[in-house]
């Protein structure tokens, strides 16, 4: 691997990692976020893919990864793909590939794929919609869950219906400038 391309890929998981500790956990976006955190069960993959079906292909290999790793050493891999699926609408049409996927690997049911991009936009939506910004990420990502986690985290919440709401709330209270500012390297 060339020595700019492991700059890079630092410089990228150092982005990932300050938007997982600085929004995701720090404005509590994800309520089951932090536990995996501080047990370090979450796996951060720069992929170095630049076609689509490169990342199928990877992403084929990171379901079976997780699928066959016990969940107290992988809980929740982040699949970040900065080179490929950078527009979002082609981004959002690749979802239902990745969804096809984990049907034809028999994992429906067992994983799935949550969605970040920088330019998320939900349907319905203006791209500067303040509610976007819960699932903006620094560089497109590819978020692949266990089903049984999600199901016993949301058993244990109290009110897991009120997340949705209480997160645009937030994000309309920081703004996409409050949020720039959250996720920049400097302080």
């Amino acid at each position: 691997m060339p020595q700019d391309v492991a700059i890079d890929a630092t410089m990228i998981e150092a982005a990932v990692r300050r938007w997982l500790e600085r929004a995701v956990i720090g404005l509590n976006l994800c309520p089951f976020a932090k536990a995996v955190h501080v047990k370090h069960q979450v796996r951060i993959v720069i992929s170095d893919a630049s076609t689509e079906r490169a990342l199928l292909e990877e992403l084929g290999e990171e379901l079976a990864l997780l699928r066959d790793s016990a969940e107290d050493n992988i809980d929740t891999t982040l699949l970040v793909h900065p080179q490929v699926l950078t527009d979002f609408l082609d981004y959002n049409d690749f979802l239902d590939t990745a969804d096809a996927l984990i049907e034809a690997m028999a994992l429906d049911g067992v994983l799935q794929v949550a969605s970040f991009h920088p330019d998320y936009q939900f349907a319905d939506s203006a791209p500067d919609d303040a509610a976007n910004l819960t699932n903006r990420a620094p560089y497109p990502i590819l978020h692949l869950l266990r089903e049984a986690s999600i199901d016993r985290a949301v058993a244990a919440y109290p009110d897991p219906d009120a997340i949705i709401e209480r997160n645009i709330a937030a994000m309309q209270a920081l703004g996409a400038e409050g949020f720039r500012k959250l996720l920049s390297e400097h302080d």
